[in-house]
């Protein structure tokens, strides 16, 4: 694939960013030095406005076209990293010991701090960009806060896009989807509280550990008895906790489990946590016991508008060519909280092919640089589809 050679030296540049990024790996909300890198090249770009301390971390560019008014839209990343240990040996490795960036927002941001770069060098369109860097995608939910703060209405944003890269899908490629790419991720910690007592004499006692047996067997049910099986649902018990290995001829008075659940409809998100309320609390009363529900919602379903998954695709597909392009591609029951910004705005999530990589959120992942053209020239084209002078 041929690009302009400008392109090609901008993303040499941002390899550059991404792997000082990667070298100072930052968690959720608390992203000085990041923050700090993004504010200064921003504003050594010489965007029109550049915006600081949104969701703490949190920094919003805003660059104008010379072309006229028009349409105000939005392209974000994420720049916040994960508590892992890193395991690839690279000579850019992480510097952060039990940090590190195992899901590419280093990649991402490097990304878009190039496409801000072109965008205010060039300005060959009509309206305003607006480039959101957001901190804490992973579990803290900075996408919520930013709209929280007004972040939408702020800057009169109409339309929002977001990319991550995928491992697996090919360097110079890009797959999407209409409808519900992603799943709602919502975590939860159930307290049984039943009756302790000698292991020796169980009919005096109400065992907790049997409630729990039957209550984890029980919430498999949903999926496999309640749930259209066309209707993709995820029920995953991922913690247990209980009793004494000290001491193991004594029933414990309470036990705990924990886990999580995954839908791809914001509908089927609602009907599933109430009969997940009525198994645990039935299953507990059943045996004589109590249950306690502590209920985490987490990101809602990543929904792409059906219009604005058009532009997204027809935007990779000038720059990667149609074989190049998957408007199919299955949904996955990942989460991600470009999904708050989808529920307010209409607009499109994108993957960009990180090719033959570790898998995300694995020790031994690293963003490939490679892929940094493709995203930043998939980020030039939505500008140009939604902004360019035909105002398409």
């Amino acid at each position: 694939m041929t690009f302009d050679p400008t392109l090609a030296d901008l993303a040499e540049e941002a390899k550059g960013w991404r792997r000082t990024i990667h070298q100072h790996p930052e968690l959720l909300f608390d992203l000085p030095k990041t923050s700090a890198l993004v504010i200064e090249k921003l504003k050594a770009f010489g965007c029109d406005e550049v915006v600081t301390g949104l969701a703490k971390s949190g920094v919003v560019a805003v660059i104008n076209g010379k072309l006229g008014s028009g349409r105000t839209i939005a392209l974000r990343c994420d720049m916040d990293a994960l508590p892992m240990s890193e395991q690839t040996n690279l000579p850019h490795a992480s510097k952060v010991p039990n940090m590190m960036h195992a899901c590419g927002h280093d990649g991402h941001t490097a990304m878009l701090l190039a496409t801000a770069k072109h965008l205010a060098g060039n300005r060959d369109f009509a309206g305003k960009v607006v480039l959101i860097f957001q901190p804490a995608e992973e579990g803290g939910g900075g996408g919520r806060v930013m709209i929280e703060e007004g972040v939408l209405e702020r800057f009169g944003i109409e339309e929002v896009y977001g990319m991550h890269n995928e491992p697996g899908l090919a360097v110079g490629s890009f797959a999407t989807r209409s409808g519900p790419l992603m799943a709602g991720g919502d975590r939860f910690v159930i307290t049984i509280n039943g009756k302790g007592g000698h292991a020796a004499s169980p009919h005096l006692s109400h065992d907790p550990v049997v409630v729990m047996a039957h209550m984890i067997t029980a919430l498999q049910s949903i999926a496999s008895r309640f749930i259209d099986p066309f209707d993709p649902v995820v029920v995953s018990i991922t913690y247990v906790n209980g009793g004494n290995d000290k001491a193991l001829n004594v029933i414990p008075a309470a036990v705990q489990i924990g886990g999580t659940i995954r839908t791809m409809q914001p509908k089927t998100r609602k009907a599933v946590e109430a009969r997940f309320r009525e198994v645990v609390t039935m299953t507990a009363k059943a045996f004589s016991a109590e249950a306690e529900i502590d209920w985490r919602p987490g990101y809602p379903v990543t929904v792409n508008d059906a219009e604005k998954t058009k532009v997204a695709v027809a935007a990779a597909r000038s720059v990667a060519g149609d074989a190049h392009v998957d408007d199919n591609y299955p949904p996955t029951m990942g989460s991600e909280d470009f999904s708050y910004m989808l529920e307010k705005r209409p607009g499109a999530f994108i993957w960009l092919g990180n090719g033959d990589s570790a898998d995300l959120h694995n020790p031994a992942y690293d963003f490939n640089d490679d892929a940094i053209i493709h995203g930043v020239s998939y980020w030039l084209a939505i500008v140009e589809q939604r902004l360019g002078a035909a105002q398409k």
